[in-house]
């Protein structure tokens, strides 16, 4: 039993690493509007977006986030807000997933400037320092929530789903 455990240790141990670094290393993010293909969308993508910061309490203590504001992720793949978000368009949500199957959901108009303030990011950076493995590359930050339920880690798609 121990000759077999020292064989197969190295082995079973690359196996949870490997995986381990799969769950927090999704270097895109898959956004599917409505039932259409998915745009992959690549963390250079993300780079490349206008950021913004948010100082914001977690858990006490105070934390810079930078991140792009989520929209713009949507937009980027297809969707229009603004002036078309009206009738049927406003029973549609937003689902986030992340590696470990955790899911949340947002009512679009929580991301359109013509009906908020607040702004809601993918953030790739916090106190600026990229996210490590546990929270990122991508996570969601809500400013103004009591409870950071929908502070999803690990993004790795949004969907855009029309509500029955």
């Amino acid at each position: 039993m121990r000759t077999m455990m020292r064989t197969h240790l190295p082995v079973l141990l690359f196996v949870v690493f490997a995986a381990a670094a799969r769950l927090g290393q999704a270097q895109e993010i898959a956004v599917q509007i409505d039932s259409g293909a998915p745009v992959h969308v690549a963390a250079s993508d993300i780079t490349g977006m206008p950021h913004q910061k948010l100082s914001v309490d977690e858990h006490g203590k105070d934390v810079s986030f930078e991140g792009v504001p989520l929209r713009l992720v949507l937009e980027k793949a297809g969707f229009v807000f603004g002036d078309s978000m009206r009738g049927k368009k406003l029973t549609s949500y937003l689902l986030v997933e992340a590696a470990d199957g955790y899911r949340v959901v947002f009512a679009l108009p929580e991301l359109d400037p013509a009906f908020t303030e607040r702004v809601i990011l993918l953030a790739d950076r916090a106190d600026g320092h990229p996210l490590d493995n546990k929270e990122g590359p991508f996570r969601i930050v809500v400013p103004g929530e009591k409870r950071m339920a929908r502070w999803v880690r690990q993004v790795t798609s949004l969907k855009v789903v029309q509500a029955p």
